[in-house]
């Protein structure tokens, strides 16, 4: 297995690998100050077609970037879930997802490919998360809940159940979500506004 992307969030990816005592053999970045990282090469993008890559991981924050990355590649993409998080047998989790430490998914939630559920989320139960979403850390997302294509949820924000979120919002860190969102939105605040209005 490869992580492509080596700042911060590649790093984390990278310890929750190390911690569930598996194993990879390099990162793929395009910054040329990254040489090594935890004992492995960093490795350059225009190189990855000469590598004997198996699997991938992308550890890229941005989530329209870790789209145009998924698409660009068609390598087995892994999914990687710290030891410490919490979920239910029944959820189901797609390819390219990254969970974890401390983080819960309940009962019957369905989570999309390629999405980031961060340190100590909680996704209750019947939750829909669609793919290239972050649930950012120590947000709540009560039961229910329904989540767009590419939206990003702010650190402690919470959604009360039955909610709908539209694709590509952004959720600000804090907001407290108490009526549907529409696609596009920027929504801040307790209870959370639309700045786009």
């Amino acid at each position: 297995m490869y992580i492509f992307g080596a700042s911060g969030h590649g790093k984390v990816i990278a310890s929750i690998v190390l911690n569930n005592k598996q194993s990879f053999r390099g990162f793929i970045d395009d910054n040329p100050k990254y040489k090594t990282l935890f004992d492995v090469p960093v490795i350059n993008a225009s190189e990855i077609n000469n590598l004997n890559c198996k699997a991938l991981v992308i550890a890229i924050g941005d989530n329209k970037i870790r789209k145009e990355i998924s698409k660009r590649y068609s390598y087995e993409f892994q999914i990687v879930i710290h030891t410490s998080a919490i979920i239910c047998s029944t959820v189901k989790i797609k390819e390219g997802t990254v969970v974890f430490p401390n983080a819960v998914i309940n009962t019957d939630a369905g989570i999309g490919a390629h999405c980031i559920i961060n340190k100590s989320a909680v996704i209750e139960h019947d939750c829909m998360i669609e793919d290239y979403v972050h649930i950012s850390p120590n947000a709540t997302i009560a039961g229910g809940v329904k989540i767009g294509e590419g939206t990003h949820i702010g650190i402690g924000a919470c959604i009360i159940p039955g909610i709908t979120i539209g694709k590509w919002a952004t959720i600000g860190a804090g907001a407290v979500i108490i009526k549907d969102v529409s696609d596009g939105a920027k929504m801040v605040g307790n209870p959370a506004r639309n700045l786009k209005h």
